[in-house]
């Protein structure tokens, strides 16, 4: 497995962890408000899946904006979405990006990124990878803190937990 798959099976790795552990607690806790990034549990995952949805259609050629427009309505269809429904969202998706990723016979390729907030620059594939995994680790941050906030313990899914997990170097991205 290269470094890119890696990572981002440690993507998918956290977010069903952290996903397992509100299943533990009442449904409800998806949509209790907080005073923090997004109002709800349930708006930032929608957020992650949303973002990643895009980054999968840039990474299959879409333009940015054309991915920006096809799938960032998912975070409003999502609202109502409870933990399994979400687990199931992103265990498709990962499969998806499995799937993409085991196809590519080189991930340092460029690709021209004309991002509608930021500009254009040539971006290489494995890059974009790292992006998925990078922000669903900042924002599986800010529902570890949402739900201190409304008075539940986290779980840990730190990419060096993930190393030890008997799982961790056999993890099969369609669960």
């Amino acid at each position: 497995m290269n470094h890119p798959e890696q990572m981002y099976t440690y993507h998918y790795w956290a977010n069903q962890t952290l996903l397992n552990r509100i299943k533990e607690l009442p449904a409800a806790v998806l949509r209790e408000e907080v005073n923090t990034s997004f109002p709800t549990i349930a708006q930032a995952f929608g957020h992650i899946y949303a973002v990643e949805s895009v980054w999968y259609q840039v990474l299959n050629g879409a333009r940015m904006q054309d991915a920006l427009e096809m799938c960032m309505p998912l975070e409003k269809e999502t609202l109502q979405h409870s933990a399994d429904q979400f687990a199931n969202d992103f265990a498709q998706l990962a499969e998806q990006y499995r799937e993409w990723l085991r196809s590519q016979d080189d991930l340092d390729r460029t690709i021209l990124l004309e991002n509608p907030y930021a500009g254009t620059r040539h971006t290489r594939l494995s890059e974009i990878v790292l992006h998925v995994v990078n922000h669903g680790t900042y924002h599986r941050g800010n529902v570890s803190a949402m739900l201190r906030q409304l008075g539940h313990a986290s779980t840990m899914n730190d990419y060096s937990l993930f190393w030890y997990q008997e799982a961790g170097d056999s993890i099969n991205l369609s669960k």
